[in-house]
């Protein structure tokens, strides 16, 4: 597997519904800081208060310093809309966008709208600086609205030739699949595995349910018997995906980039748990 750039790590935040949201979203921040991550993207919603919230997240964080790659869509959106909202990122200095299909919250959720995410990367490419970084989606695990894995794969390899930097994978816990998808996808862009740290059961039967994501069946037994059981829960979950992201490095992945839900200690206790390669 080439490595064709430097190690890089990444978080994901959505956008927080109220002013004490976003102040511990910059707390957060600022405690996953010390990992040095290259950016933090920010999921989208689509229309009015949702979309500018994720407005105001990204506002934020970039005026901290931070560097932000906002998610985007275009969705139900005509051209222009999208392309002022574009602008507007890149008035604010984003050198780097996560380009999706419709309304999907990257790491989990279904889409609502049909409108493909290489019509938005052809639009980024076309409307913003050639230097720009491009951020889409992959399924290792195949999407689940691919009528098979070979059309998921060809539609993923469409994305790369319509001018994505690179992408990031939905989570899973099978590490196979992700060497898998790599090998047969073949591109010259890193394919970053987004990785889901364990802290609920219920929640994650929820999301894994919705966007297609395997729970291996050892790994859902486990966390169906400490339901009840919270400090087990947790702890038998970073043990799982703390060596889920160390195979993963040993195995020549370019990075991690990790679905936060907004809080730093889940994703900091995996990452005190792995060997990080130099630089």
């Amino acid at each position: 597997m080439a490595n064709v750039r430097q190690f890089r790590l990444s978080f994901e935040f959505f956008p927080p519904k109220t002013d004490r949201g976003q102040v511990l979203l910059l707390e957060t921040a600022a405690a996953l800081g010390a990992n040095r991550p290259v950016f933090y993207s920010v999921t989208y919603g689509a229309g009015g208060s949702t979309r500018d919230r994720t407005i105001e997240a990204v506002s934020g964080l970039t005026t901290a310093g931070y560097s932000v790659a906002p998610h985007l869509s275009m969705g139900t959106d005509d051209r222009s809309s999208v392309q002022a909202l574009i602008d507007r990122y890149l008035s604010l200095g984003i050198g780097r966008m996560v380009a999706l299909r419709g309304d999907i919250p990257s790491g989990f959720g279904s889409p609502r709208h049909v409108t493909h995410a290489i019509n938005l990367v052809t639009l980024l490419r076309e409307h913003a600086h050639p230097a720009f970084e491009i951020e889409v989606a992959a399924y290792p695990e195949v999407h689940p609205d691919a009528a098979s894995p070979d059309q998921d794969l060809e539609h993923f390899r469409r994305k790369v030739a319509a001018g994505a930097s690179g992408a990031i994978t939905q989570y899973f816990y099978n590490p196979d699949a992700y060497f898998d998808f790599v090998a047969r996808a073949n591109v010259a862009v890193p394919i970053v595995p987004g990785i889901m740290p364990i802290t609920s059961y219920a929640n994650l039967v929820r999301f894994s349910d919705n966007c297609g994501a395997e729970i291996p069946r050892w790994i859902r037994s486990r966390l169906a018997a400490y339901q009840d059981d919270e400090a087990s829960l947790k702890a038998f979950g970073t043990d799982v995906v703390a060596s889920l992201c160390q195979r993963l490095i040993e195995g020549g992945a370019p990075g991690l980039h990790f679905y936060t839900l907004n809080q730093a200690g889940p994703t900091q206790a995996v990452l005190d748990r792995v060997h990080l390669p130099d630089g």
